[in-house]
């Protein structure tokens, strides 16, 4: 079978080997920030072809990618000092990049757990921008935006709200805010387009910007391309909770730890001991998902499974306990867009269904969505509707971004004509 993006696809694998192959220019001074990645167009051009991801005749962007420290909010209303990485593209005509302006993609990266993974401190130690900023930058020319969330980067010290959408959105929002002040204080010229992105954790990130977008007021968003998001906290936690084994202890452990935190509760009315007293040592940005989940049980519950049961039981049986509640409160799907929404997730993720984007798909029209629909990604690339190719979440990602960047370039060319 004959895919569609597969100069885009090998490109992530790039960014997995790293780019350090690149000889770095001298950094340019900058107000409000600092580079730490600086490839030519040249230099980018040269290794891509080279690694046989593009050929001659490929139109290929060199990028600078500073790292922006920023303030914003978190689930407390405290107020925390975070980083995040903008990627802009080079190399563009200078009707692009004098006349007509950068088009923005904010793209809330996946889970992560150790604080090496984030974008700022990616691109600090490995000169070189998280994967999908050579996709969203080198290849298809935006600007990526990719903040590093509370608990990463700046705020390592933090603990990290998983899938809580308030501080996750204001992250963004202020992200956002945060760097076209960069842009304006660099001579940065961006247009008025903001595509908003993101895979997972990310995807959910995305749809919580664009609601507090839509109800508090804030920038224009073209359009919102979630990916692959638990959009349905609720509905997560019922098909989590009623099976008897978990899939990826470490996700719902990180899920159970921050829910605890922000909402007050002690850590054991939701973890069982001998796990509750290790969180706080496993999510402390010093471990990956690898080395944390086998210090966990895959057993979901009962004396000795990771969710207490007391806990477990009342979330089926309580219609107003707490952590009941909190699932519904942070939905992202009960609202109706006015942006129009793609929802990018494939058909066969076996760690976010893909019925949770057929759910947000209905609820967000029965609330007058404006312009939802979904984008199975095996049927984007195969661009066939009976295909029985299925890609799991973990491989989903790299074809997900691919269909994005699809998605945006379609928008840009429908107005800028490149």
């Amino acid at each position: 079978m004959k895919y569609l993006w597969t100069s885009v696809l090998a490109a992530v694998m790039l960014l997995v080997t790293g780019c350090g192959d690149l000889a770095q220019p001298d950094n340019p001074q900058v107000e409000g920030g600092e580079v730490v990645v600086n490839f030519s167009p040249e230099l980018m051009k040269k290794t891509l072809v080279s690694k046989g991801i593009v050929d001659e005749n490929k139109t290929v962007f060199g990028y600078t990618a500073y790292k922006i420290p920023y303030t914003t909010t978190d689930e407390e209303g405290m107020e925390v000092a975070v980083s995040g990485m903008m990627v802009v593209p080079t190399g563009l005509p200078e009707v692009v990049t004098e006349r007509i302006g950068l088009s923005l993609v904010s793209d809330d990266h996946g889970t992560i757990f150790a604080n090496d993974e984030a974008p700022g401190v990616i691109g600090e130690k490995t000169s070189a921008p998280d994967g999908a900023a050579i996709i969203l930058t080198a290849l298809a020319g935006f600007v990526t935006l990719q903040p590093d969330y509370i608990g990463f980067g700046d705020s390592n010290d933090h603990y990290h709200p998983f899938v809580l959408k308030k501080s996750l959105a204001n992250a963004t929002v202020d992200f956002i805010a945060a760097a076209k002040q960069f842009a304006s204080d660099n001579n940065i010229k961006l247009n008025d387009q903001l595509f908003l992105t993101g895979y997972s954790e990310g995807g959910y990130a995305a749809l919580a910007t664009l609601q507090k977008i839509e109800k508090e007021g804030g920038p224009q968003v073209t359009i919102a391309a979630p990916m692959s998001g638990p959009y349905a906290m609720n509905e997560m936690a019922m098909g989590v909770l009623s099976k008897p084994t978990l899939g990826v202890p470490s996700f719902m452990a990180n899920v159970g730890y921050a829910y605890a935190k922000t909402y007050g509760k002690p850590l054991t009315d939701v973890i069982n001991e001998p796990y509750a007293s290790k969180l706080p040592a496993l999510f402390d940005g010093s471990l990956t998902r690898t080395e944390i989940d086998p210090q966990l049980t895959t057993k979901t519950t009962g004396e000795d499974g990771l969710f207490n049961p007391l806990l477990v039981g009342s979330f089926f049986q309580d219609p107003d306990h707490w952590f009941k509640q909190a699932m519904l409160e942070n939905d992202v799907h009960r609202w109706g867009p006015q942006t129009p929404v793609k929802l990018v997730h494939c058909i066969g993720d076996d760690v976010i269904p893909f019925a949770i984007s057929q759910l947000a798909e209905g609820t967000m029209k029965a609330y007058h969505a404006t312009d939802v629909s979904i984008v199975p990604v095996e049927i984007a690339i195969t661009q066939d509707p009976g295909t029985a190719i299925r890609f799991g979440h973990a491989e989903c990602g790299k074809y997900a971004y691919g269909v994005a960047a699809k998605i945006f370039g379609a928008a840009r060319a429908a107005v800028f004509h490149y």
